[in-house]
């Protein structure tokens, strides 16, 4: 099953990559990436495809939970392979005839549709197949979104330099990606079960919905989650914390270069391309680490440490970051720990929440937070240093202002954190009815499959 989960977040999780200049670092050592070079678009422009992408990935996510529980990982995962690879063919038409709207429907709209499907589609399954360990089934399966953008970047750098950077050559790294995770993801299509003990027969299905037996413990259903406001705290805590970590990933490499460039060793561009990738790295094993140590500590204790030393490496950046480049790259790899982390203990916290009956369409409202902050961070940041090179500041100054604000989103993430508590038994699914009938159904669609067979074995 991880193999199956991390087949479609590898995949998916060249996103990650797109922060990197689009498509990797031009090979031409260009000042702009190489999609704004190619259709001479501006850096607002440029990141468009990207906030769209994040955006529909909260939407279809939210919307699209309820049908990725109900018929199953199988149908969710296809549905994200048609869509992602979808999205990078279309993105490849729009680079080949320079139509930026193309790219913008393909990569973004189409795209992200696929993003968020695939997105949520094996983490309720892995959360069922590691019941015990929640938090390690997360992160064994968002680890794979953080690490994709490692793949990713040095692969789309080096097919750029193959087929060039301008339009054509663009067009063409679009469309080995789309086929490309179109036979990858297929393996995630082909290999994903999960597990059904309800008929006592100890089989796996690969269909749609599983058979199962009525969960354990406090229950809430998808519609009643949203109306508690242990979501909405979450819903809080997730946005605060992924709209800081997008503040340093989204320009760490002009962020590094920018803060060094009056020093005696100035970052060089190559640096700073190995910078983004250790950033990469560090949001990867936080998101298997810091997830996996939560099932020890417990998931409102490692929030508090995601927001609070979240907030005082933010801190200690904006203080001394321009005085000691190690200080600054520490730092920068525990707030990316941190922002990955956040990502893969969320649905353990909801699942402790709510339950594991609807687990997978509640976090998939909960990622609306995720589409937000995609926007929120990004505004931050480029309009706080457009503003401040207009006043005549540069290198740190750039980022000050950005970097309080940060920590003050963090203090608020920390608040909503603490407020968190048990859900009320009024909004529990009570004398299951809801499960009973799933339940009922799911059994006899096994018990008939199982008669069936027998039949034909002459039983």
């Amino acid at each position: 099953m991880p193999p199956a989960a991390l087949s479609v977040h590898l995949s998916i999780g060249q996103a990650c990559a797109w922060s990197a200049g689009g498509l990797g670092v031009s090979p031409r050592k260009h000042s702009k990436p190489p999609l704004e070079s190619a259709l001479d678009l501006s850096g607002t422009q440029s990141a468009l495809p990207f906030q769209l992408g994040i955006v529909m990935l909260g939407l279809s996510a939210a919307f699209g939970g309820t049908l990725v529980e109900r018929n199953g990982p199988r149908w969710a995962m296809s549905v994200a392979l048609v869509c992602f690879s979808s999205g990078f063919l279309i993105a490849a038409l729009g680079a080949a005839t320079s139509q930026y709207w193309l790219i913008v429907f393909g990569y973004g709209f189409v795209g992200g549709i696929g993003l968020g499907i695939g997105y949520i589609s094996p983490v309720s399954t892995l959360i069922k197949w590691f019941p015990d360990r929640p938090g390690m089934a997360t992160g064994i399966a968002i680890m794979g979104f953080g690490g994709g953008a490692l793949i990713a970047s040095p692969w789309s750098a080096q097919m750029l330099e193959t087929f060039g950077d301008d339009s054509s050559g663009i067009a063409l790294a679009f469309l080995v990606h789309g086929l490309s995770y179109a036979a990858f993801m297929t393996l995630g299509v082909l290999l994903v079960r999960v597990p059904d003990v309800a008929a006592g027969r100890g089989a796996v299905s690969s269909g749609g919905s599983a058979a199962r037996p009525a969960p354990a413990g406090p229950q809430v259903s998808a519609r009643q989650a949203i109306r508690t406001p242990q979501f909405w705290c979450l819903w809080v805590v997730l946005c605060m914390n992924v709209t800081a970590g997008i503040g340093i990933l989204e320009k760490a490499a002009p962020m590094i270069t920018d803060f060094f460039a009056d020093t005696s060793t100035p970052v060089s561009a190559s640096a700073a391309a190995g910078f983004v990738a250790l950033l990469s790295a560090a949001n990867m094993a936080g998101r298997i680490g810091w997830s996996s140590a939560s099932d020890l500590v417990g998931r409102k204790n490692v929030y508090r440490l995601y927001l609070g030393a979240g907030a005082l490496m933010y801190f200690l950046i904006a203080r001394f970051g321009d005085d000691s480049k190690p200080l600054f790259i520490v730092c920068a790899l525990v707030i990316l720990s941190f922002y990955g982390g956040g990502f893969a203990t969320i649905p353990a916290y909801l699942k402790d929440l709510f339950g594991t009956y609807q687990v997978g369409a509640i976090h998939g409202r909960l990622l609306t937070a995720w589409s937000l902050a995609g926007v929120l961070g990004p505004l931050i940041v480029n309009w706080v240093a457009d503003r401040q090179e207009e006043a005549g500041k540069h290198g740190p100054g750039l980022y000050g202002l950005s970097l309080s604000i940060m920590i003050g989103l963090l203090v608020i993430g920390f608040v909503a954190n603490e407020l968190v508590r048990p859900v009320h038994a009024r909004h529990h699914v009570s004398a299951p009815k809801e499960l009973s009938d799933d339940n009922a159904a799911d059994t006899a669609d096994t018990a008939d499959t199982a008669d069936a067979a027998d039949s034909a074995a002459g039983k």
